[in-house]
């Protein structure tokens, strides 16, 4: 198995599924693999890698970024669960104001 993207209806918006391996010493995956997003047509050059841990009930902020400082958001989860809420705010998009 291969990592896959799986298409929002957002533009530009995919939820990444890393493929993952598993025997009795724990398990393994890549988080990143340039050579695998490019295949799939996504053109990303990661600059910065932060990690955060939230105590259940948390919510962190909402973040917005215009040009020339907007990021690319590659978000994951260790263990448990998290909402994550994407709201379109871009005018022209076909999606503009739907979260």
């Amino acid at each position: 198995r291969i990592m896959t993207f799986e298409k929002t209806d957002f533009p530009g918006l995919l939820i990444y599924n890393p493929a993952v391996f598993e025997d009795k010493r724990g398990y393994f995956f890549e988080s990143y693999n340039q050579k695998a997003f490019s295949a799939d047509g996504i053109k990303i050059h990661f600059i910065q890698d932060n990690q955060a841990s939230s105590s259940s009930g948390v919510i962190r902020g909402l973040h917005y970024q215009k040009n020339p400082f907007a990021q690319t958001k590659l978000i994951r989860v260790l263990s448990g669960k998290i909402i994550d809420v994407a709201v379109d705010i871009r005018k022209n998009s076909p999606t503009y104001g739907k979260a």
